[in-house]
Parts: C-alpha cells; structure tokens; sequence
C-alpha cells in the first residue's frame, strides 16, 4: 500500500459549479426575487430589470421584420408583372435585392436579441405583448444552487457589454468541492493521479474520502509546494469551501493488495474485525491488519476480494453487539 503523507488542504468551490450573473442588457432594476442564502434552480428568475435597450431592440426587430414582409410581397408581386411582361426585368432584380437587404436586417436584428437571452419562442410573444413589457428582462439561474452574494439593489442602474459589467449574483452548487492539497517540493514526484486520500479534522477524523484527481504542474513561488487536486462528493454538505483539513496521501509504488476503509475495522473482544453478513444479521469476523494509508487499512488475512462486508456503519454494530452482550451478563 505505500507510506502516507499527511499535508494541509484547503476546500474550496469547483470553479466549473460557480456562476457569476451579470445583466445582458443595461436598464433599471425593478425588482429582486432572491436574496442571499436562497436556493435556486436552473432558469429560476433572479431579478427583473426595465430596460430601454430591450425595449429598443425589439422594436428594431419587429420593424425590419415588418420591412422584410413587405419587400417580398413586392418582389412576389413584381415576378408576377415580369411574367406577364408588364415590368422589366430590372425591375424584378431591384426588388429582390431590396428582399435580401431587408431579410438581412431582421437577421442581424433576431442576432442581437439572442445575444441578450432571447430565445425563438420568446420572439413570437413580442408583438403581442402587453404595453411596456417588451422592456422587462429577466436574469436568471444559469446553474442550480445558491446565492453566496447578491451586490444588486432595487432601483440601482446597471450596464452591460463589457468587461465593467457589475457582477449582481454569485451562484455556487457546492454539491461537490475541491481539496487542494499543498504537496511540498520534494515529494511532488511521489504524488500519483488515483491515488487514495483520507480528508482528516484536527481531531484526527475522517470526514471525506476521494483520490487525487490530478496535480497542478506549478510550484509556488512563495510556498515552494504544489497543487494535488482531490475532487470531493460533497452533497451531504459535510465540507464547507475554506475550510482547512488534514489530508492523508497515500504515496510511493503501492503493491496489490486487498484494503478497506478504516471505519469498516472495529476492535471486537480486543481483535482487528470487520462485519460480515450472516443469516439474520451482522457478525464480527477477525482480521489480521497491514498499512494505513489514505483512509484505507489492508487486510492481510481474514477477508478475500469478493467477500461482502459492512463498510459503513460497522461501528453502530459494534456498539449493538456489546449491548447484547452486556445485557447477558458478560464482559469483554
């Protein structure tokens, strides 16, 4: 199994779960729906922003749409007349060039309002919207999660299109979290993508267990230590980003060899064991131990790859069997 390394880690948010919502258009905000704290869902609406650029662009897109209608009732009209050669063909070119040019127009102007989040089937509620309505644009949820900042307030002015743009929420799924873990310099070449770590507390508990995922290849300058990132399943929130942590590294060329988490082995009438399943139940199977490493101890003898045991929860049998126990009248 190799030797451990124990090194600080430090939780912090996947960079690829965190959203950062800036507005699409500028206007005034009009209304805020969340706050900070609040759980979202994708596409949940997050504020409501009146805004005359939204305003002015679609009026720009039903106007060269209108204009587009109108160039090729003319050039339908005008092939018409050359058919019947009462127009010339001159005529008929004129007119389908003034068609491509305005088809043109509408598309540039349907491009712009895809830019700012409007979608096919928005564009056909616009000519029909209710008065004023057309200046409402939505911000909403790119990703499920919740709202660690919210730097937006009603009736603030905010823009949009550049750099400069105001970020108004932060969004962040913390379902699953990084630990990175500051590898010092000289045991860099010993860290292996896939290799086993045991994410401890100051107390020496383990809260979350995962392999390296791989090592960032930059040194620190100041630190002189590198990157070993550990992707973490995160959803029963045990971990909180910035949270400081314990990480045993399992390290060096490990051997073959059979290992189970060491919250599977209990003492049981003071010998290695693990549970096994049993007609009707659970019962305690000595083992012979080897290396810890990683949150993982390796069985030497007592268990065989395939055997079925108990991985979590052997230390609730354990409590279970000693209660048995005493309530017979014995001592262990």
């Amino acid at each position: 199994m190799g030797e451990s390394l124990s090194l600080p880690a430090e939780i912090r948010f996947d960079a690829d779960r965190m959203a950062n919502v800036t507005p699409k258009v500028s206007g005034v905000i009009d209304r805020l729906l969340v706050g900070e704290g609040d759980t979202v869902a994708y596409g949940d609406t997050l504020a409501l922003i009146t805004s005359r650029e939204l305003a002015g662009l679609k009026a720009k897109w039903m106007i060269s749409k209108t204009n587009e209608a109108l160039a090729a009732q003319s050039l339908t009209r005008l092939e018409g007349l050359w058919a019947q050669k009462i127009t010339s063909e001159v005529n008929v070119q004129t007119a389908r060039a003034e068609h491509e040019s305005a088809k043109t127009e509408s598309e540039a102007a349907e491009t712009e309002l895809h830019a700012v989040g409007i979608d096919h089937a928005a564009l056909d509620k616009i000519a029909a919207a209710p008065d004023g309505n057309n200046a409402n644009a939505y911000l909403t949820a790119p990703l499920a999660g919740t709202i660690v900042r919210r730097a937006a307030t009603l009736g603030e002015t905010v823009t949009a299109g550049d750099s400069s743009a105001k970020v108004l929420f932060t969004i962040v799924d913390d379902s699953v979290v990084w630990a990175d873990i500051a590898v010092y310099k000289q045991d860099i070449s010993r860290v292996r993508i896939g290799a086993p770590v045991a994410l401890k507390s100051d107390a020496g508990d383990v809260i979350a267990q995962s392999t390296v995922a791989f090592v960032l290849p930059v040194i620190d300058e100041v630190s002189r230590t590198a990157t070993a990132r550990v992707i973490i399943d995160n959803s029963d929130r045990t971990l909180t980003p910035g949270q400081f942590v314990i990480a045993d590294l399992s390290v060096g060329n490990a051997a073959e060899v059979l290992r189970v988490p060491q919250s599977a082995v209990q003492l049981v009438e003071n010998r290695p064991s693990v549970f096994v399943p049993v007609d009707g139940g659970f019962a305690p199977r000595a083992v012979m131990v080897g290396t810890t490493a990683g949150g993982y101890v390796e069985i030497r003898t007592g268990l065989e790859e395939g055997d079925l045991f108990v991985s979590d929860g052997a230390f609730t049998l354990k409590a279970q069997l000693e209660k048995d126990a005493f309530g017979d009248g014995h001592g262990h």
